[in-house]
């Protein structure tokens, strides 16, 4: 895997553990975002899925990685994560195996992600990928879904 060039070329698993390829995306642009359930930034998930709803049908994605790397605030396994966020967010949007997104752990996804950019620096970081695989930018945790300069990005990179 570490020869990938771009991020559709992975392999990962969902949040139920069945092994999927991410190339099932290939040709959307997608926003992978590191995702936890007992953060102060876990309200952010409705705004996430409100962007993937409104977008969906032009070529977008929101693609969550649960990890636990930051504060422990994703213990949940993955029967509890998906409960929490259908329940709490009513999220649609993919949600994969919770993974190390940073150290000498870190998932062969994050590998690709932070090749030219920045490790996530904590829980709701977001790598906004374009429809050929490549990173594009990556954007700080406490910039939000509605924000102005990230609606931007995707909006370029969605060619409109």
């Amino acid at each position: 895997m570490d020869s990938a060039t771009s991020f559709y070329d992975l392999k990962t698993r969902t949040l139920e553990g069945e092994e999927v390829s991410l190339s099932e995306h290939a040709g959307k642009v997608a926003l992978v975002v590191n995702v936890a359930s007992k953060c102060g930034m876990t309200p952010q998930y409705a705004g996430l899925e409100a962007l993937h709803r409104e977008l969906a049908s032009r070529g977008f994605t929101v693609l969550g990685f649960p990890s636990n790397d930051f504060g422990w605030q994703e213990p949940g396994d993955g029967e509890q994560i998906r409960s929490f966020c259908s329940t709490n967010y009513d999220v649609t949007f993919p949600l994969y195996e919770k993974r190390h997104v940073k150290g000498k752990k870190k998932d062969a996804v994050y590998e690709l992600l932070t090749r030219e950019h920045d490790d996530p620096s904590w829980n709701f970081t977001k790598y906004l990928v374009g429809r050929d695989g490549r990173v594009i930018a990556r954007f700080d945790r406490k910039v939000k879904p509605e924000d102005e300069g990230l609606r931007k990005a995707i909006e370029d990179a969605l060619g409109g």
